[in-house]
């Protein structure tokens, strides 16, 4: 087993096909825990979508973008914000808008998504340098480090000079983890001290807001930018919205047309987006309470064939690691993901749990909305199930 992110074969990639029970599955139950993406938007979220008041919102004059971006700033304790199509691009343009200048740096965590999952868009398309420090398992930096990174009014014509520090909160690779409001606040003084602007890939943001318990806008106080995700946990069908500061955002506005993100009548889209920050966030909170069952059931019916650390789960996105040399973590999804006469024999129904296997040995689950209570009993029942039999093989 590689120790770096894993990639399947193609062979192996047929039953990650499916988007929840909700999908054309037979006759078995699918509940899709590979991500929040897959989540769908609900009738009320569907009809607010096709009553939309629209316009053509590259000339401004869509109203309901008008209003998402207006509530969104209000949410964030910002001045201004911006509708874009996806996360990606929403931090892309944030990056370029904070590193005006080909050829500077900006310094991020090692495992953080702009780095990993966003194919090096600074370098590949703005020019921009990336500089990584460790991100720790809560998904924090040492401030030590950090700042030995920072390269500040360098007279050396050979290095770049620091103009950006990126933070991802919750933290997708490090479990869903919530940064601490301290080490925020910490962060903010040591980029003051420097005169460097923060972007937060908040993808996941109003998930640490709920873990935590505080208005977005108390988070962000220490950021000077931020990427929140419509389409994750909050339900929407598509879409991010960037905030910042009134200038930030006219340049934001820019760049977005020339990655080709500018849209006409996108009221459709951001009706959307009006539900989920109005009716989606409060619900997170079930998300985060089924995680942890489902955390809590593998250690009572798995250990010690699969090893999760309970107090490390702190909203909807659970890391497990599967400990025994019975099976890989591609063979221990695949099983999972499947169907056997034998088990709708001894349990009397067909559960099908879609998993990722994120790298090495370790497995991610991520609850949604469309991943119910009884829905996460089953998936502990089906875990079970699977983990019997693989041990009953070497028997």
């Amino acid at each position: 087993m590689r120790s770096g992110l894993l990639r399947l074969p193609a062979a192996g990639r047929r039953w990650y096909r499916g988007s929840g029970h909700r999908a054309e599955a037979g006759p078995h139950r699918v509940i899709d825990l590979r991500s929040d993406t897959v989540s769908r938007p609900g009738a009320a979220m569907r009809a607010a979508m096709g009553s939309a008041a629209v316009g053509d919102d590259v000339y401004g004059e869509d109203p309901t973008v008008n209003e998402l971006q207006r509530r969104a700033a209000q949410l964030f304790g910002m001045e201004a914000a911006l509708f874009v199509p996806t996360g990606t691009m929403g931090n892309l343009i944030s990056v370029m808008c904070h590193c005006w200048e080909r050829g500077t740096e900006l310094i991020v965590g090692d495992r953080a998504h702009i780095h990993i999952f966003e194919q090096g868009g600074g370098a590949q398309i703005a020019g921009v340098h990336s500089r990584v420090v460790k991100n720790l398992p809560d998904g924090t930096f040492d401030l030590n480090e950090l700042e030995s990174n920072i390269r500040h009014d360098y007279p050396d014509p050979h290095v770049t000079r620091t103009s950006l520090i990126c933070l991802e909160n919750t933290h997708n690779v490090k479990g869903g983890r919530v940064l601490p409001l301290p080490f925020l606040q910490e962060v903010r003084e040591l980029a003051d001290t420097y005169k460097l602007p923060i972007h937060m890939d908040g993808a996941r943001l109003m998930n640490a807001a709920v873990a935590l318990r505080v208005p977005a806008s108390d988070i962000l106080q220490h950021c000077d930018s931020v990427s929140l995700c419509l389409s994750k946990g909050l339900g929407s069908p598509v879409g991010s919205i960037i905030g910042g500061r009134k200038d930030f955002i006219e340049r934001a506005v820019r760049l977005r047309k020339v990655l080709g993100g500018g849209m006409r009548q996108a009221g459709v889209l951001a009706a959307a987006g009006l539900i989920s920050i109005s009716d989606m966030v409060d619900r997170l909170e079930e998300d985060h309470r089924n995680a942890r069952t489902f955390a809590q059931g593998i250690k009572m019916y798995a250990t010690p064939f699969c090893e999760v650390d309970v107090d490390t789960v702190e909203t909807n996105i659970l890391l497990f690691t599967i400990n025994s040399p019975r099976a890989t973590a591609e063979e221990f999804c695949r099983r999972m993901g499947e169907v056997s006469e034998e088990e709708v024999a001894e349990t009397g129904r067909g559960v099908r749990v879609l998993l990722f296997p994120i790298y090495g040995h370790i497995l991610r689950a991520v609850w949604h909305l469309d991943v119910s209570e009884e829905d996460t009993r089953l998936a502990l029942g089906k875990l079970q199930f699977v983990v019997n039999k693989l041990e009953q093989r070497s028997t």
